[in-house]
This record gives C-alpha cells, structure tokens and sequence, in this order.
C-alpha cells in the first residue's frame, strides 16, 4: 500500500491551524453575571487613548483570582472579534492593526467576561481610542537591574513598538574581558535619527562611542579644564554639536528610607562638543553650583539645562552626604548663535526653588510650545524619589493673552502621573502628540515605559508599553532606563560597536 505521507502532514497541519484557530477565538459565555465596575486587567487599558499604529494591547486577568478570560472587540464599522487563551488576551498583529485602522479617530469597544468557580462574569465595557496622530516607530532604552548597586549584564536596546520586535544596540560584555565590568548608559540621538547618535562605556575601555553620519568611532571627551568626561548629552538639532553636563556624580544607598537609592553631585558644570573637530569648550563652569541635564530647543536657538540655588550659608560647608535633601533645581536657559558658537546670559524659566521644589530632565517638544520635566521635593535623579511627577508648562501663551508670560500655570498631567510613585525620563514623540516616561508605578521597584497622548495642552491617561504576553511586564527583572523615541532602528550592529572598544 502506498502511503502519501505530504498530504497526510498537509491534512494535519490544516487540522491544528483550525484547533489553533477555534482556540483564539473563544465563543462569549451564553450566560453570566453581571460584575459592577470595569475588568481589572493588567495592564490598564481601560479607557486609554493610543496611537493608530501601535502593537497590540495584550493583556490578562489576575491568575490568582480567575480561570478564564473572553474579551469581544467590535470597532466602529461593526467588525467583531473574540480573544482568549486562559486568562490572557493576545491578538494577533494583522488582525489587531485592521482594527486600528478601522478605528481611526473613534474607538475600539472592549467586552470582557471572567471565569471563576462559580461561573462567568460579564464586566463593564470599556473603550480604546484610537488616535488619528501616529507615534514614531522605533523607542530605546538601556535594561538594568533596579537596584543599582552592582551590576552585571546590561543592554541598550530598542524596540519596533508597532510589533513586539526588540533588538540590541549594544551590551556590556561583548567588548568586556574586565572583572571590574562595564557600564553603558546615556544613548543620544540628534533629531530622533539614528545616523547621528551616542552613548558611554565606563570603567573597562571606558569612552563615549560617537556615530557621525553612520561612521563609528570612540572618543574620549575629559581634558585637563573639565571636572569630568561629558556625562548627559544633548544634541543640537542642526549641527554636529554635542552639549554635555560633566559630573562628579555619587550614590547612597538608604538603610530605612521609602527612597532606597540616591544620586547626587558634588560638582558638575556644562561643555559644548565638537564632533567633527573633536574640540571641548566651556559653556559654563561655576564652582559654586551645580548644572546638569542640558536640552536644545527645536530650532537651536536656546539651551535648556537644570542649574542649583545656593544653599543657606549655615549649610554651605557641610558634606553633602548630609545636605542632599536641601540642593533643588531651577531651569535655565541661554541663547545660542550657531555661526560664533556665542551663549548668552543665562534666563531663569522656571523657579522649581520658590516652591520648595527640584526640577529636572527638561525637555522642549518639537513646535516649541511646551516644557517638559520632572519635579520632585529636591536633587536631580528623581528615578527613586517617590515624590516626583512630570511637569508641563506651556512656553508660548499666544497673542491676545492677559496672562503674564513669565509665569505660565503647568498644564494638568493628572492622567499620565501616578499617585506615590516616581516618574521620570519625560520625552517627546517627534510630532509631538505622545508622551513618553519612566514610572514605577506597577510594584515601586522596576521602572516600566508609560506614554500618554498629548493633544492641545491635554494629557490623556498613560499606558503600559504594551508586550507580546502582557505577564512579560512582571516576569522581566530589568528596569527599563532612559526611554527615548526614535524614527528609525540603530542599524550598526553590536560587533561593529565593539571594534570601536577594541
């Protein structure tokens, strides 16, 4: 007997694509009760506004409380589909994209039905809606342990956040042979490209890695007239210009603090880089206070940076170990003429220190209408401080205005920040209608990505940066640090950085 064994394999693979199929997509309960108020799934996606290309808001009922989970999407032209696979919903990326699509400027309703013991229950419905603005394809971040105490292994990477794509940039141990290690941090771009961007290696072959017009080269930016190398960096927008605080940066590590972690400076003052002269120059080096966290307004016209307010003379020549929680932060700014490389005097723009407070991480959106940042109770690393929030405060007020334009009242962020839990690293999408933040408001420990659509001087409510399996948001022991948008992937791979090491 002559045995077909390729359509047999056809015939079974036909068969688990329609098990598979039947699987994905569960049948609504024919009956259940009614449970009062919204699903508490995770993440919360309840309610949120998000971009018409973003991947797709997978998520889960609690494992601890539920069997099963049945979500039904319907969008605006009646389309309708249901999702669920114990007690996650995962939708497929085509399928979740044509109803972005479909969505546009309206909302995707979303029915969710749990199981228990006792039976199902059908939840409040809730809405997704879908933004006609777009959001820049591509954000990165260096992957860390919370604790900051010792360190290991540690990644930049970026991620294709239309899909769950993530790649590397860079680790620290590709080009490492030390046991003292190697740290990574403060990845730059100019413009959102990538074809001019940055990042630092510290202790073993430490140096800041330069990519000038896709070419790759490792320089190191200390002289004899700086108290450091550059530390953060900001990249002018038209020029192959680099500013950089420099640092004496500590840590500390709180025995009984809610806090846990703090960094400080002892000093810190602000240079300009040269890329294609390599060339340092001073912006600003008083010794008697401390500047930190530079950012170029879009046109170039203007640099932003963070500078301290004199302690009280009692307090001048004490250790700052003991005075950290005294030293806050105002924002600055200076003009700049590109053709003579000339800053002029320095502006206050906002007076964080009247109010008892630190500002910090400015950062300008791309019409130059509005100032982002972060504020907290006092210092400039407010990644620990569970007090810190993100600030908006409008720039330009418009003609016809009575409302003084020195003192601008900060917009409402209530729907991006959270209560009790720090929110830091405010960035910009490019066209200037996302929001993009660090917060550690799942567990207070690990700081996740957060975005919140931003349209005409309103926030709407953040969301979690959304993953092929919503758990992967809890399983993934690393914090994800320094988020930055980005239009295109890093296309040099990890060993072409690494020569630049070697």
């Amino acid at each position: 007997m002559k045995i077909h064994i390729r359509p047999c394999l056809m015939l079974l693979a036909t068969a688990l694509l329609l098990m598979a199929s039947c699987a994905h997509h569960p049948d609504v309960p024919s009956s259940s009760s009614e449970a009062k108020g919204l699903p508490a799934i995770f993440p919360d996606y309840c309610n949120v506004t998000v971009p018409c290309n973003i991947a797709p808001l997978n998520f889960m009922l609690p494992a601890d409380q539920y069997e099963e989970c049945v979500a039904r999407l319907t969008t605006p032209d009646g389309g309708q589909q249901t999702y669920g696979n114990g007690v996650k919903v995962q939708i497929p990326k085509s399928e979740w994209h044509d109803m972005l699509n479909a969505s546009k400027g309206k909302s995707i309703k979303v029915e969710v039905w749990g199981k228990k013991d006792d039976g199902w229950l059908s939840f409040s419905p809730f809405e997704i809606r879908v933004a006609e603005e777009p959001i820049d394809e591509y954000v990165s971040y260096r992957l860390i342990e919370p604790s900051y105490i010792v360190y290991d292994y540690m990644e930049i990477s970026q991620r294709d956040i239309t899909s769950f794509a993530e790649t590397q940039i860079f680790n620290n141990k590709v080009s490492c042979d030390n046991p003292q290690g190697q740290c990574i941090n403060c990845h730059s771009y100019q413009n959102y490209k990538t074809d001019n961007m940055l990042f630092h290696a510290r202790v073993t072959r430490g140096g800041t890695v330069i990519v000038n017009d896709g070419k790759v080269s490792k320089v190191d930016l200390k002289r004899d007239y700086t108290i450091s190398p550059g530390v953060y960096p900001a990249w002018h927008p038209t020029a192959k210009l680099v500013a950089f605080s420099t640092n004496q940066t500590h840590q500390v590590f709180h025995t009984a603090h809610p806090n846990k972690v703090e960094v400080f400076d002892t000093a810190s003052d602000m240079i300009l880089y040269d890329v294609e002269a390599d060339s340092v120059s001073i912006i600003s080096n008083d010794s008697t206070l401390l500047e930190v966290f530079p950012t170029w307004s879009p046109d170039g016209k203007y640099l932003y940076y963070c500078k301290s307010v004199p302690l009280p003379e009692e307090l001048r020549d004490k250790d700052i170990s003991y005075t950290f929680q005294k030293i806050q932060y105002n924002i600055y700014r200076r003009s700049f003429d590109l053709a003579s490389r000339h800053f002029g005097e320095e502006e206050l723009v906002y007076d964080a220190a009247s109010s008892n407070k630190s500002a910090t991480l400015p950062r300008i959106s791309p019409d130059g209408r509005y100032l982002l940042f972060a504020l907290g109770q006092y210092g400039c690393f407010h990644i620990w401080h569970h007090d810190a929030d993100i600030v908006c405060l409008p720039l330009h007020l418009g003609a016809g205005t009575d409302q003084a334009q020195e003192s601008p009242s900060p917009l409402d962020l209530s729907r991006l920040n959270s209560a009790g839990f720090a929110e830091s690293y405010p960035t910009w999408s490019s066209n200037g209608h996302w929001i993009m933040c660090a917060s550690r408001r799942v567990d207070g420990n690990f700081s996740r990505v957060y975005i919140s659509y931003f349209n005409n001087g309103k926030a709407e409510k953040a969301f979690l940066l959304p993953q092929e399996d919503p758990e992967q948001n809890t399983l993934r022991l690393k914090s994800y640090n320094r988020p930055e948008f980005m239009v295109e992937p890093v296309g040099i791979s990890v060993d072409e950085f690494s020569k630049a090491f070697k």
